[in-house]
């Protein structure tokens, strides 16, 4: 399995636009440099009324399909 730590600000009006279906995907930054894109889905959980604020690791398989997303603590 392999993780990715990336930090992610998504004003709520930016995410909004993966509900109206014209944003699948979220192409970011990890902290180590890389760029990784995942869908915009897996951040439910975390959106509150202001969007996403936060540290997540994100663990993918060994064939690159997402397996979790978890929120780290600062």
């Amino acid at each position: 399995m392999k993780a990715v730590i990336v930090d992610l600000t998504i004003a709520a009006d930016k995410f909004e636009l993966w509900y109206q279906g014209s944003a699948a995907n979220v192409i970011a930054q990890t902290i180590d440099g890389r760029r990784v894109r995942f869908p915009a889905s897996i951040l439910r959980p975390y959106v509150s009324r202001t969007g996403i604020k936060g540290r997540f690791r994100i663990l993918f398989d060994d064939e690159n399909r997402f397996c979790r997303i978890d929120r780290i603590d600062l």
